[in-house]
């Protein structure tokens, strides 16, 4: 198949990361916008930025943009396209559409006209038309409707990519895989380096760290939306799917340390990364923060530390931040550290002046990623 247009959506902050990691994997125009990345490549680019991307949420393959004004225009618009040529009537579907600025009154009457144009087009075609499946379609069609534009896509990648394929437990809303790994690399943070997450709950930054570390491809244990379209090449996916796991690397120590106060958040954590076969890779401990040690001379910690959502325990918070703030002066002299928080209090309660406050959104979220570089002596201050 000859050069396709593609947009990548991510976590909104992370875009000029995934703007490198779509270079790397041969993607050409690439441009970046709010919350996702266009680019144009082949379909050996395609399945690489949905197999090797650790930061893209879907990978969608534009088919059709133009001009509209009314739910008819988009029905007209829908029905002109190809989809009998672009997966087989045996495979239900979903349409979802995103309105910004959309002057229709009505998204979900969008979203019918768009279904109906694509069943009746089937219906034109073989006699007969998809089902439709909301919860776990075979194929996802995408409409995002501008002001007076739209544009239509075909979800190349099937469930979102933060799903790696690693079943696994968690405790509470956990962070997004995919937000975990812009943070790590936000972070600054190399393999073979110490890295550390003191408060590492059901582990999602240990599993991101330890994919990074072990060169492991983020979907080489997962299955994708475009293995259901009719243009799959399926010589081609296993080939590149192969080359990956080739360089994977042994799962030995890698200097990679995870605690939490919690028992039960260091067994799940534990669990997940035996699961993902990983275990042997990473040091788990129980420890208050307060009491975790550093386990080398200088290293990178990230942390997600509790956000005060139940009430009273802001109050919780504003008692912990300040011990936590002691805790890093006195062991973690020469570390880097970076807590992803939707508290601002955070820096001021802890004593300590950030170096870079980078927004972020976890999901609806709006959260910083505090960067506190910790210099042997120089941040403790005299009473």
């Amino acid at each position: 198949m000859s050069q396709q247009n593609y947009f990548a959506t991510c976590p909104r902050g992370l875009e000029a990361l995934l703007v490198d990691e779509l270079a790397s994997v041969g993607a050409k125009a690439i441009q970046a916008t709010d919350g996702g990345v266009s680019f144009s490549g082949d379909m050996a680019v395609c399945y690489r930025a949905n197999l090797e991307s650790r930061i893209a949420t879907r990978v969608m393959w534009r088919v059709a943009s133009g001009p509209y004004a009314t739910e008819d225009d988009l029905f007209n618009a829908a029905y002109k396209l190809d989809w009998p040529g672009w997966f087989k009537v045996s495979n239900n579907f979903m349409v979802k559409v995103t309105g910004v600025k959309c002057p229709l009154k009505s998204l979900e009457f969008a979203t019918l006209r768009i279904k109906d144009a694509v069943c009746d087009k089937f219906r034109q075609a073989v006699n007969s038309r998809p089902y439709i499946d909301t919860k776990e379609p075979d194929v996802r069609i995408h409409a995002y409707l501008a002001a007076d534009s739209y544009q239509f896509y075909l979800d190349t990648s099937g469930q979102a990519l933060y799903q790696r394929g690693l079943r696994r437990a968690s405790i509470e809303a956990p962070l997004r895989e995919n937000l975990a790994a812009g943070i790590i690399k936000l972070s600054g943070w190399k393999p073979g380096m110490p890295f550390l997450d003191p408060m590492c709950g059901s582990g999602t930054f240990l599993l991101e760290a330890t994919m990074m570390a072990l060169n492991i491809a983020p979907g080489s244990q997962r299955s994708f939306g475009f293995e259901k379209l009719k243009n799959f090449d399926e010589n081609l996916w296993v080939k590149l799917r192969q080359e990956a796991l080739k360089k994977v690397k042994p799962v030995v120590f890698s200097k990679i340390y995870g605690s939490d106060a919690d028992l039960r958040a260091v067994r799940i954590a534990k669990q997940n990364l035996d699961q993902a076969g990983l275990l042997d890779a990473v040091q788990l401990a129980q420890l208050e923060f307060t009491q975790v040690p550093a386990p080398a001379g200088e290293g990178v910690m990230v942390a997600n530390p509790p956000y005060g959502v139940r009430i009273g325990e802001d109050d919780e918070l504003a008692a912990l931040y300040p011990k936590m703030g002691e805790t890093l002066k006195r062991n973690f002299a020469g570390w880097n550290a970076y807590f992803l928080t939707n508290d601002m209090r955070l820096p001021k309660l802890m004593r300590l002046a950030p170096s870079k406050r980078t927004p972020l959104f976890n999901g609806p979220l709006e959260c910083r990623l505090f960067e506190i570089k910790l210099v042997a002596g120089s941040n403790r201050k005299e009473k």
